[in-house]
């Protein structure tokens, strides 16, 4: 997902065109459920994103790369977006992670723990960071919450039928701000061999003077798997 529809500023989502000098590494030869690290392999989404007064409709493709990279001691495949950028994913274990950028000139990256494959529904995990906010004195905590919500389900998406799939839900929190100035709901559907498939984020915030809106859906529409 590009960029500019990450959630404002400290908001995280499946895909982001963060940038990191690869470093020549040979590919992972891994074969994991649900990431397909295979070079040549695509995956072609459309994306709605109804942030504003007008809905935009966008196609982009993600591709496989034949390169990998290392980033705080782990191997991340790096993956080329059709509009430029790149985005790094990385398993360790039964454990999916995603580098991921902040937008809005904040240069804030981190880790993100997107995916546990082996959790039993109902699981529950958290990750923790500061940001800064335009407009907010102060650093801002902000609380990733994410849930197992479902697994080993069948989701249609664009008359595809998938299983195996994992859907998993997340909130975005923060101790500074109240919960009725910051609300969230994001939705991510994994299935097997093929990644993600569709994700759906609605957030909210309204607090001293920082207001924002996200309004953003992306489905799979057509994938070529090697």
């Amino acid at each position: 997902m590009k960029t500019n529809i990450l959630i404002f500023c400290f908001a995280v989502l499946l895909f982001s065109a963060c940038k990191k000098d690869n470093n020549g590494n040979t590919p992972t030869t891994q074969t994991t459920t649900y990431l397909n690290t295979t070079s040549g392999s695509s995956w072609t989404y459309h994306e709605i994103n109804s942030s504003g007064t007008t809905p935009s409709n966008t196609d982009y493709t993600l591709v496989s790369s034949a390169k990998d990279t290392s980033i705080n001691g782990k191997s991340y495949h790096i993956y080329n977006y059709s509009y430029g950028g790149n985005q790094y994913l990385n398993v360790t274990g039964h454990d999916y992670y995603q580098y991921d950028s902040i937008p809005g000139g904040l240069n804030k990256v981190f880790e993100r723990l997107y995916l546990k494959d082996d959790a039993a529904v109902g699981t529950v995990w958290k990750q923790d960071l500061n940001v800064n906010i335009p407009g907010i004195p102060l650093a801002v905590p902000a609380t990733i919450t994410n849930t197992i919500a479902e697994k080993g389900i069948s989701r249609n998406v664009n008359g595809t039928n998938y299983t195996n799939v994992i859907h998993v839900t997340t909130t975005i929190s923060s101790s500074l701000i109240p919960s009725s100035s910051l609300t969230s709901s994001i939705d991510s559907y994994y299935a097997e061999k093929f990644g993600l498939i569709e994700n759906s984020s609605k957030v909210s915030l309204n607090f001293l003077g920082a207001s924002e809106e996200v309004n953003v859906e992306t489905k799979l529409t057509s994938a070529v798997l090697k």
